[in-house]
């Protein structure tokens, strides 16, 4: 029996409109990663952004949830603001800053991931559960 990976994303956007993202080996993606044993969703999804970027959020919407059936992962979807904290990359990310979303999107390459924004935004497919 295949045991599912529990992820989450964090949509983070800045008083200026401009979406926090950070450059990993896939390329620029919002941060985020995998839940560690015995940890809270939410609190994944602060630590998360922390680790790769530097900032401290606040976490302000669940988005919605991501199943990959292939890949035996689920990820949850969150939406944040910076509280504080200086960006910064660490181990896991190559480049980390904030970005309007007309560069957002020509950024980003994998096109799932430029889907996800947009379903972010949309505040009719709030909260979105997409298989694929």
């Amino acid at each position: 029996m295949k045991r599912y990976k529990v992820a989450v994303a964090v949509m983070v956007i800045n008083a200026e409109d401009e979406f926090l993202l950070v450059k990993s080996r896939r390329g620029w993606e919002f941060p985020g990663g995998f839940i560690e044993d015995e940890e809270a969703i939410k609190d994944a999804a602060i630590r998360e952004v922390k680790e790769e970027s530097g900032i401290n959020i606040e976490l302000m919407k669940f988005l919605g949830l991501e199943q990959d059936i292939e890949r035996t992962t689920c990820v949850f979807l969150f939406k944040g603001r910076p509280v504080s904290g200086k960006l910064t990359s660490s181990y896991e990310t190559e480049d980390v800053g904030y970005y309007p979303l007309d560069e957002v999107m020509n950024m980003i390459s994998i096109e799932h991931f430029k889907e996800r924004i947009f379903r972010c935004l949309n505040d009719e497919e709030i909260p979105s559960i997409i298989t694929r």
